[in-house]
């Protein structure tokens, strides 16, 4: 049995257009929610997507926060904690890492939101963070990688790295292609946002896996 006895009215934000069609999609076949056409300034939510609470983003929160004072549940690649804590001063009622959204862990957040009326408890800031530390726990564990965000492979790869051998090299050492190889090290740094394979090895003995 649904919590909510009426229609939520969302209204759907986003740094890039493929984010908001995906969140549109996701909120479509909802039978309690409405997307908002237009600006949305009567929504009873704010759903916010970005890759991270930066300078185009805060502005936007600000704005809900301070004009609407509506609820906001935010949809995010990755936030640190002091971000965080500038999301929860600006209503954010939850935090869903964008790799575990679904349609509906979406919509519950939405129902949760309106459950709380925006009020922000003095403890919700570990609160979020706590969260978000589970469902990223539950990505990491459905894709099979570990907590330094790389699969065993892709440790074995930079290890070999870190010793200095060459691509060609730690392919016959793991009896794969240099292609192979190429492929796995332009994966993490793509995945993780890191800069040149040193990085990489930075990264890794930052987490304790080398």
């Amino acid at each position: 049995m649904r919590a909510t006895t009426r229609t939520i009215t969302v209204a759907l934000r986003a740094t890039d257009p493929l984010s908001l069609a995906g969140l549109a999609r996701m909120l479509a076949d909802d039978p309690d929610v409405t997307v908002a056409a237009g600006p949305g300034t009567d929504a009873d939510v704010l759903v916010q997507a970005a890759e991270r609470v930066d300078a185009r983003v805060v502005p936007v929160l600000r704005r809900s926060s301070i004009e609407t004072r509506r609820p906001v549940v935010l949809v995010v690649d990755g936030i640190t904690r002091n971000e965080m804590l500038l999301a929860v001063e600006c209503r954010v009622v939850d935090v869903l890492p964008t790799a575990a959204v679904t349609a509906d862990r979406l919509g519950a957040s939405i129902r949760a939101a309106v459950g709380a009326g925006g009020c922000l408890p003095a403890g919700l800031a570990g609160e979020l963070i706590e969260r978000v530390r589970r469902r990223e726990a539950e990505v990491l564990h459905e894709t099979g990688l570990g907590a330094s965000g790389l699969t065993p492979r892709e440790v074995a790869v930079i290890k070999l790295m870190a010793e200095g051998l060459e691509t060609a090299e730690i392919g016959t050492r793991l009896h794969c292609s240099e292609r192979t190889v190429k492929s796995v090290i332009s994966g993490i740094i793509r995945r993780l946002d890191l800069r040149n394979r040193s990085h990489i090895i930075a990264h890794a003995m930052r987490y304790g896996v080398i």
